[in-house]
């Protein structure tokens, strides 16, 4: 168990639990904790169940347990209990039935709030994310995130999406009404939007590993999450954002799968190919 506490997961873990002790007694122990219980507490035995018939072995189901902190972390305080740990067990069932080759295609937390939102008209309060509490904890969330964030390496990711992010929003309130989008540069929007970036968007499964790609990504997460704000002006703008980042990693990972195929099963060919281009160079 000391192992696993120094792996992301682990540390990821003892962070999120950390967000909610500061955060769970501004919201109400008694309005929380049902909800929160029973969405890790489902989603950990489903997940756990999964894993035992997938592996043949009994498994401490860590990402299920992440994901329903993420989920109850970011849904209303006040939705039902049910309504939480609901959602939380559609984001496991998600993680199993949208996969491409060896990994989820989307943001199972993610996914499931969007899903909700219309099932149940759930609201997004972000209350893990501290919006409640004494200024001086943004610098805590702060330093969190951004020591997750070098953990997990996808720290060109997160500042490519901030960038974009506060850089549209900057060029639409001098470009228009300020008073339009003034509300982004506020609580619990700031604070929402840098537990977004440092925790929902570094998702290892779904998210590039390379720099180049990574940054991509980013401001493509920043464009959607900023249009569907604009557009649509939905409470889940920022997760629909992600998922969008999270089909574009998946094309790019079977357009190279594709392309590794195609080497394998032609290896003459690409040799020629190469050679033309040297030559042509």
């Amino acid at each position: 168990m000391r192992k696993f506490f120094r792996t992301p997961k682990g540390l990821l873990l003892i962070v999120l639990v950390g967000l909610v002790a500061i955060a769970a007694p501004h919201e109400g122990l008694a309005v929380v904790v049902p909800g929160l219980a029973a969405a890790v507490v489902l989603a950990g035995l489903l997940d756990a169940a999964i894993l035992r018939v997938r592996d043949g072995g009994w498994a401490f189901p860590s990402g299920a347990v992440l994901t329903a902190l993420i989920v109850a972390m970011v849904l209303s305080s006040r939705e039902p209990w049910h309504v939480t740990a609901a959602t939380a067990v559609l984001a496991i069932v998600s993680k199993y039935v949208c996969r491409y080759r060896t990994a989820n295609v989307f943001n199972p937390a993610a996914l499931a709030m969007v899903a909700t939102f219309y099932l149940f008209d759930t609201g997004h309060s972000w209350w893990g994310a501290l919006p409640d509490v004494a200024p001086p904890f943004l610098i805590l969330l702060f330093v969190a995130g951004l020591f997750i964030t070098d953990r997990v390496n996808k720290m060109p990711m997160v500042l490519a999406f901030l960038g974009a992010y506060y850089g549209l929003f900057t060029g639409m309130a001098f470009a228009g009404d300020p008073r339009w989008v003034a509300e982004i540069y506020r609580t619990p929007d700031v604070q929402a939007v840098l537990y977004f970036a440092f925790f929902i968007l570094t998702d290892p499964p779904t998210s590039p590993t390379k720099y180049r790609h990574q940054v991509i990504c980013g401001v493509l997460v920043a464009v959607t999450s900023v249009v569907f704000f604009e557009a649509l002006g939905v409470v889940y703008y920022l997760l629909a954002g992600v998922l969008v980042g999270n089909v574009w990693e998946t094309w790019r990972r079977w357009r190279a799968h594709r392309g590794r195929e195609r080497q394998h099963r032609h290896p003459r060919r690409a040799h020629d190919a190469a050679a033309g281009t040297a030559v042509i160079a």
